[in-house]
Order: C-alpha cells, then sequence, then structure tokens
C-alpha cells in the first residue's frame, strides 16, 4: 500500500530513512551525535491495561535499542474510545507505559490523545548515537552468525490468551519476555565485529531476518534445532494455536523461504510468528559472538542463542 509513497527528497544528514526498512530513523546532528527516532502503538494484546501499557512502551523502545541508541526522551500516543472505557483503565495503561520508561530512565514528556473506536497504545521514542555507531540492518557481510536475543512464542501465546486458554504460569512467562527492555542494543553498537541488528517485531523472525538479507544481498541458513522458544508457546503451536497475522506473514515472504519437505505446519508458523516487544536479531563476525553472547547474559537474556549464518547467495532463507 506505501510502495508508491514518495521517499522524499536528498538530506544528506538522514542517514537511515524509509530505503533500508530500517527499525527507526536516524538523523545526523553533527559529527558525534545523530538523533534516532521512532514510533509503536497498537492495540491490546491483553486483558490487564496496566501489562499493556508496559508492552507497548517496551515494543516502542525496542526500536531506538536495535539501531544501538540509548533512548532519552518519549512522547505517548493514546487512542480512547470515549465512554467504553472506565477512566481508572486508561490511567493504568498510562502508568503502565509510565513504569517501563521511568525503568529505561526515559521521560514520557507529553503526547497526543484521541477518540478511537477500540484502544491504542505506544510512543514516539527519541534516541541518541555516535552517527559511526549506528547498526543499520543491511550492513551485514558474508560470513556472518546470526544470534537471536530472546525466546520466540508471543503471537501463538496471545493467541491462546484470547481463547481464554493461557494458564497464568504461561501468561508470566509472556509479559517477561515482552517486558524485557533490549538494552543490549546500546552496548552492542561499541562492538565493531556487530555488523548489523534489528529486532524480530510484527513480520516474525523470518520477515525481519529476510530484511537483513535483502538489505545486505546475502542468503541466510537457519537451524531450527536451535531456536530459542517458550516453553508454553511450543506446546501451544503444537496445539494448532496461530494468529492470523502469521499466515499473512508467510504468504508476504514464503516465497523466499525454503522448508525441510513434510515440515508440521506448527513449525512454520513459530517463525512466522508476530512477536511483540521481540528480541534483538544480530549478524556478527565469528570471532565476535561469545563476546554478544556475554553482552545478552550479563543483561538478563538467557534466551539469546546462536541460530544460524549468512553467506554469499541469492536473498532468502533456507531452514534446516
Amino acid at each position: 500500500m506505501l510502495a508508491g509513497s514518495p521517499v522524499g527528497g536528498i538530506y544528506p544528514d538522514l542517514l537511515v530513512g524509509r530505503e533500508s526498512s530500517d527499525d527507526a530513523a536516524v538523523y545526523r546532528l553533527n559529527d558525534r551525535q545523530a538523533l534516532v527516532a521512532t514510533t509503536d502503538f497498537f492495540t491490546p494484546i491483553v486483558d490487564d491495561p496496566y501489562d499493556f501499557g508496559r508492552i507497548a512502551a517496551a515494543n516502542a523502545l525496542s526500536d531506538v535499542y536495535a539501531m544501538g541508541a540509548k533512548p532519552f526522551l518519549a512522547l505517548a500516543l493514546l487512542g480512547v474510545p470515549l465512554g467504553k472505557l472506565p477512566t481508572e483503565a486508561v490511567q493504568r495503561i498510562v502508568a503502565g507505559g509510565h513504569d517501563v520508561c521511568k525503568q529505561a530512565g526515559v521521560p514520557i514528556g507529553g503526547g497526543h490523545s484521541i477518540d478511537s473506536p477500540e484502544p491504542m497504545y505506544g510512543l514516539v521514542a527519541l534516541g541518541l548515537i555516535d552517527p559511526a555507531q549506528v547498526k543499520r540492518n543491511d550492513r551485514a557481510q558474508a560470513g556472518d552468525v546470526l544470534i537471536l536475543g530472546k525466546a520466540l512464542g508471543i503471537g501463538i501465546m496471545s493467541a491462546a490468551l484470547k481463547k481464554g486458554e493461557l494458564k497464568p504460569k504461561a501468561y508470566a512467562q509472556m509479559l517477561e519476555s515482552a517486558t524485557q527492555l533490549n538494552l543490549p542494543g546500546v552496548r552492542l553498537s561499541e562492538m565493531a565485529g556487530v555488523h548489523a541488528l534489528t529486532d524480530v517485531t510484527g513480520f516474525g523472525l523470518l520477515g525481519h531476518l529476510l530484511e537483513i538479507c535483502r538489505g545486505s544481498k546475502l542468503a541466510a541458513q537457519l537451524d531450527f534445532g536451535r531456536l530459542p522458544i517458550l516453553s508454553a508457546a511450543q506446546h501451544l503451536a503444537a496445539a494448532g494455536y496461530v494468529t492470523g497475522a502469521s499466515g499473512r506473514n508467510w504468504t508476504s515472504y514464503g516465497g523466499a523461504v525454503e522448508l525441510p519437505a513434510g515440515w508440521p505446519d506448527w513449525r512454520r508458523n513459530i517463525l512466522a510468528d508476530p512477536q511483540t516487544s521481540g528480541g534483538l536479531l544480530v549478524a556478527c563476525e565469528p570471532a565476535s559472538v561469545p563476546a554478544v553472547l556475554d553482552v545478552f547474559k550479563q543483561q538478563g537474556f538467557q534466551h539469546a542463542t546462536v541460530i544460524g549464518a549468512l553467506d554469499r547467495g541469492e536473498p532468502g532463507v533456507v531452514v534446516r
């Protein structure tokens, strides 16, 4: 729908714009500072207003971290169905977003609210970074190793939640993952061996990996057996739980993916599962793998692991 929209004029200080399908825009302020700007908002994926606010805020800040930047300011975006949602619920949504931003050391300096048919919440998030340390999603190199920072399965678990069939322990697991801030992005930006960085969100692991492949003109090999998957999500996926977005994702990019013959649908669904506030996807040189994994472990990302590699070839993904 947006493919025909104008890209805009030539702005030499716009270091990252629409051309690379990256996580955020980056605008050079001077030789040592660049502004990272992004926005994200959505309707509730959980019933609890406070939890919804936390997830939405963590998700919006993630795109700043995915560029390697440190967020410093946020503006709130709020849609409320006037007269249909209790005032206390709206206040709880905003409080959830505030608390996550406080955890990140980011003030919410204002924002905008509208009357809307259903609740919506998110942020405009701004960050700062040295222009030389910006981590784009189209700078991966042949021979790079792929590392994923969080386990997959948020979309599948939210599908079960909508049917009232997600157990409390599984909900806690989903919430812990979706509200964990992608803080390692700041440290990873300082590592020369890290060539490309993005976060796995609405297009699923395959969609965001394909953005790296197409932007960097490389082919990827993915080892399904090494993928970190939330324990409850794997069980639910095998039982047939899936989101509609997963199918739409696969329809949009499945032609660029090679799967093993006879694979069950639930495995494909995990690969295309939309992640809300998902993990960082890193492409780094092999020698940097221990240091990258150490950064994740120090920040409490226990699921971070090597999942594949990149090499020369037609942009696409081969899954083993």
